[in-house]
């Protein structure tokens, strides 16, 4: 039988033990770790050299949780990569509602998007979180054209990288607007993307929820999105409590090759319901597009 000594000793290591967990998952995690998470696509028609892609997923900008100063720690580290493209898959606007953070204006982060530094530049498209501000989408959308970040909306530009050609297209979210009773109308047209497509180069799909991949024809050879976060949490044998996108599936976080097409969800930067990330370290995607 254990005495009192060695069950204070013991209840206090378990103290211990959860106070350590807790502040890695409020504090260490979400604030000063970033991992760099890399992924090779080979891509049917890719010809040309390899081609990087930075992805920064789900930033959710506020104080004190993704203030300007991690945002430009985050930049910093994405220009050392030395991409060929950045690509930002939405969800800039904050994801803690019931907490209420300092929300600041889009301009303060966006002029730390703006050191983004990649010869094909930087591309981005609009979370369900972007389209639920109280302003709507449009303030965000200008502070990421200031920065020079082009935002694509349900369409498809040719770019070319060491000789390959090939499209980006992007969608909007597929959550723009609640209906209620879990439902969204979405402001996605992939039809309407892929249809500006005029050519049999390679084509790059940008969305930010990945239960579009569900949809997505074969003709699109990589689809990459966020908003899952990875689930955000994840504990072993138990998985991911805090079920962002719950229909994800197979598609919540990582790499999944369906019958000759790609999806790489990015396990993203930020947060929501709750500023906690434990077992899914923010993160930044780098995907390098190679020949089959």
């Amino acid at each position: 039988m254990p005495t009192r000594r060695r069950l204070a000793r013991g209840l206090a290591a378990v103290g211990v033990s959860l106070f350590a967990g807790a502040s890695k998952a409020f504090g260490i995690t979400p604030s000063y770790r970033l991992a760099v998470v890399p992924y090779r696509i080979p891509l049917a028609g890719w010809s040309g050299a390899p081609m990087r892609i930075a992805v920064l997923a789900d930033l959710h900008a506020c104080e004190p949780f993704m203030p300007p100063s991690r945002i430009a720690a985050i930049v910093a580290r994405t220009n050392a990569l030395h991409p060929d493209m950045v690509v930002l898959p939405g969800d800039f606007a904050p994801g803690l509602r019931r907490l209420r953070p300092e929300e600041g204006r889009p301009e303060d982060w966006a002029a730390e998007l703006a050191r983004l530094r990649a010869p094909l530049g930087a591309h981005a498209v609009l979370g369900n979180h972007d389209w639920w501000e109280a302003g709507g989408p449009a303030p965000i959308r200008a502070a990421l054209r200031w920065a020079g970040v082009r935002v694509h909306q349900n369409e498809a530009v040719p770019l070319a990288h060491g000789g390959q050609r090939f499209w980006l297209a992007g969608t909007d979210s597929a959550m723009a607007r609640p209906l209620g009773g879990g439902r969204y109308a979405g402001a996605d047209d992939l039809p309407r993307a892929l249809g500006q497509v005029t050519d049999a180069a390679p084509v790059i799909l940008l969305a930010h929820e990945p239960e579009q991949f569900r949809r997505v024809p074969a003709r699109v050879g990589l689809t990459i999105a966020g908003h899952t976060h990875g689930g955000q949490v994840r504990i072993p044998v138990f998985g991911s409590p805090v079920a962002h996108a719950p229909h994800a599936g197979r598609y919540a976080h990582g790499h999944v090759a369906d019958r000759g097409r790609h999806l790489v969800v990015s396990g993203g930067l930020g947060f929501s319901v709750l500023p906690v990330r434990f077992g899914v370290p923010p993160e930044i995607t780098l995907i390098e597009v190679a020949a089959l």
